[in-house]
């Protein structure tokens, strides 16, 4: 019997890659964004904390001054009004605001609400109107002496409704953002409605759960997320409260002072009374704020998650 040897596999030649090997073909394909962020974003921020420490003297020009205008503006106290005034802004508007939003979402998604894409098109439609047209026709509701306010009030023989009043000129600015924006919080929050799984909510009917309890146990939970996001969103937007106030200031210029904003002492300060400099650290100052509170409150959300 002829015994067959067997013939060793000829050897496999593994090409080692060695682990120190740069590629740069992941820096490629964020090259055109990175490009973009640093042009658009690092630079910008970077000139304007260059400008902020330099100071236009009288005599020699810009000077470099350091962090004199940060210590400035920490006593100055327009700048410190403006802010107070954003920020009582921010605790009364955001949450009727992003209650409002929930509602409608709760409502649209509730499906016995009859025609709902119409209800969602109509609540969403405000925020596609132009902040600028929104502002000038709530302007032309609210005037003293002309519009839907006018015709109120002389129908009545007295001032009953007074937008432009002092102790009233913040809830009207408040009912226009609230106006604008209720429509996009409500998109968010009903496509968040939409991704959770009906299993849920016919294991809850089996169970006997009600509307509120569905709400309360499975809605509520899965929108966490997106109620971080909007509120973040919110917070931004409300630092950044300036064209309500500035083209409403015509109307009430007593009240809708140069200062009522932050951002519009910033602008002012720019535009108007030449001060780059100054106007730079207020803008500075500002973005540092807005970041903190965001970041404070997308921690807490997170942590909300994580339980």
């Amino acid at each position: 019997m002829t015994t067959m040897s067997a013939v060793p596999d000829a050897p496999v030649r593994v090409t080692a890659i060695r682990p120190d090997r740069k590629t740069w073909t992941g820096w490629l394909f964020v090259a055109p964004f990175l490009a973009v962020f640093v042009f658009v974003f690092i630079t910008p921020l970077v000139y304007a904390i260059y400008l902020s420490t330099y100071r236009k003297q009288l005599i020699g020009g810009n000077s470099f001054v350091g962090l004199d205008n940060y210590v400035q503006l920490m006593s100055d106290a327009s700048f410190w009004h403006g802010l107070l005034r954003v920020l009582g802004f921010l605790v009364v508007q955001v949450p009727v605001m992003l209650l409002l939003a929930l509602a409608a979402a709760f409502a649209i998604d509730s499906a016995r609400l009859y025609a709902p894409s119409f209800f969602r098109i109509v609540i969403f439609l405000p925020y596609a109107v132009p902040a600028v047209v929104a502002v000038l026709m709530w302007g032309f509701i609210y005037g003293d002496n002309f519009g839907l306010v006018s015709n109120i009030n002389d129908a009545l023989g007295s001032k009953v409704i007074t937008p432009f009043a002092r102790n009233w000129i913040l809830p009207s600015i408040g009912n226009i953002v609230t106006w604008e924006f209720v429509g996009y919080n409500m998109l968010i929050f009903y496509s968040s409605l939409r991704t959770i799984p009906g299993d849920l909510f016919e294991a809850a009917e089996l169970d006997g759960a009600g509307q509120w309890r569905m709400i309360r146990s499975i809605k509520l939970p899965a929108l966490r997320g997106s109620l971080v996001i909007a509120t973040i969103f919110s917070i931004i937007g409300t630092f950044q409260l300036f064209n309500e106030p500035n083209i409403l200031k015509p109307l009430a210029p007593n009240i809708l002072t140069s200062d009522f904003t932050p951002n519009m002492y910033a602008y002012n300060l720019s535009f108007n009374g030449q001060q780059i400099n100054y106007s730079a650290a207020v803008a500075i100052v500002m973005g540092l704020v807005t970041a903190v509170i965001a970041y404070v409150v997308q921690l807490r959300g997170s942590r909300e998650e994580d339980r």
